[in-house]
This record gives C-alpha cells, sequence and structure tokens, in this order.
C-alpha cells in the first residue's frame, strides 16, 4: 500500500457480559488498565500510525463513551449510534461505511491492544507494517495475528493457520496456529449490496478463505486481551512486564 489508511473503525459497542459486575455501571471499553481506558490504547495506536479520523460504534452505555471521545482531536472520532440495535462486528462496520469511505479502512477491536515500544525503534508500529504489507489486488482482508506466547488473557484455541505466502485458512483447533490480534485492514467493496443486519465479520473471513483473499501479518510485541474482571491484573502486570523487557 502506498498510502496508510487514514481512518479506522473501533468497535466499542459490545455488551460486555463478561466483564460484570464492571460494566452494570462502565461501559468496558472504558475499563482501565494500567491507567488508560481499553478504547484509549486502540485510538493511541491509531493516531501514532497517522490514522485521522476513527469511527467508534456504540449501543451500551454510550453517554460516557460520547463523553470521553468528545474532546479528541488525534484521531477525530465519529460515533456510529447503534443504540436503537446491536448489529455485531460486520453490521456495525456496513452501518458506518458512509463515514468508512471506499479506501481500505483498518478495523480495531476496543477490548484487544499491544505493547510494541521499543519494536517501533527499530522500524515500523504494527499497524504500519499491516498498511506495508497490505495488497488490494491479492488481498480482501489483513489480519494481524500473534503466537499464543505473545497473549496475555487469551482463553482460546488458536483460530488460523498461515501458509508461506501468508495466505489464512482456519486452525481447527491446531495448537500451531496463531490467534486474530484484534487489528485488521479491510477492503470496503466485500460488504456491497449488504444490509446493515445484525452479522458477524466471520462471515466474510470464511467468504475471503474460499477465496484465498484472506492473509495475515505476525505481529511485534506483546497482545493483551481482557474480557472478564480477573484478566485486569493479568493484562497490567503484562504491561509492565513487556514495557520493562522492550528490546
Amino acid at each position: 500500500m502506498t498510502d496508510k489508511p487514514k481512518i479506522a473503525m473501533v468497535l466499542a459497542a459490545g455488551l460486555g457480559k463478561r466483564m460484570r459486575p464492571i460494566t452494570d455501571t462502565l461501559p468496558k471499553p472504558l475499563v482501565k488498565i494500567a491507567g488508560k481506558p481499553l478504547l484509549d490504547w486502540g485510538l493511541d495506536s491509531l493516531a501514532a500510525s497517522g490514522v485521522e479520523k476513527a469511527i467508534v460504534n456504540v449501543h451500551y452505555l454510550p453517554e460516557p463513551i460520547l463523553a470521553h471521545v468528545a474532546g479528541r482531536t488525534a484521531p477525530r472520532v465519529v460515533i456510529s449510534d447503534e443504540r436503537a440495535k446491536l448489529l455485531e462486528s460486520a453490521g456495525g462496520i456496513v452501518k458506518a461505511l458512509p463515514e468508512l469511505g471506499s479506501a481500505p479502512f483498518y478495523v480495531i477491536n476496543s477490548d484487544t491492544f499491544w505493547i510494541e515500544e521499543g519494536w517501533i525503534e527499530r522500524g515500523k508500529s504494527n499497524l504500519d507494517r499491516l498498511a506495508l504489507a497490505w495488497d488490494g489486488a491479492r488481498m480482501d482482508i489483513l489480519l494481524m495475528l500473534a503466537n499464543l506466547d505473545q497473549a496475555t488473557g487469551h482463553s482460546g484455541s488458536t483460530d488460523f493457520l498461515m501458509a508461506p505466502d501468508s495466505v489464512l485458512s482456519r486452525a481447527r483447533g491446531d495448537p500451531t496456529g496463531l490467534i486474530y490480534a484484534g487489528a485488521a485492514i479491510i477492503h470496503p467493496r466485500i460488504f456491497a449490496g449488504v444490509a446493515a443486519t445484525s452479522h458477524s465479520l466471520n462471515i466474510y473471513f470464511d467468504r475471503a478463505i474460499a477465496a484465498g483473499r484472506l492473509f495475515g501479518m505476525k505481529m511485534h510485541g506483546h497482545w493483551i486481551t481482557v474480557g472478564t474482571p480477573d484478566a485486569i491484573p493479568k493484562a497490567e502486570a503484562a504491561v509492565e512486564k513487556a514495557l520493562a523487557d522492550a528490546p
């Protein structure tokens, strides 16, 4: 890609049920890890990569999120309001397509983030590297991936197997596979003619696999996902260790 994406979709509309009782009164994107809300970990990474506009979707307890991002300028935040109906990962993107435009854009989850200090000094950030790896002629979706030993808070199995040419297939529990690390570049053409109904991005991952157009890139650094209250201290310890161990 000659130009990095300047627009991103930040998926922040989930109910955070597994994070209860914290999320009884606080939306999950505003849960703090090492003093910083999860949402800001993602927005700060986007800002560092030159993203100018981030579309943040909201559904559950939206008012604190609206207030939190109101003064943000890097990136500028545009709210996609899903208060009427939760649209899941793909439906939320489809609803936001008028703001996302016709060029490839970043998508990040608001409940995962990564620590890459030290690696950036060696070259590019993970989002920069995703942009460099993007090839719209061959790809519809490019996913950032992590090894199991790079991850904190991940309780499931692996998600994808990556071939030598970076083409992805489903791991189906293969322990040698990789985890989807909650960041991607997606071309909006895959949503052509699609209605903004509640549905998952996994549908599009599988379609891209079938077409040989789902690709992956291994991230640098340490990846952290925060799903339950007991994951918070583990995440904070991982942040401290990753920063201390950064090359």
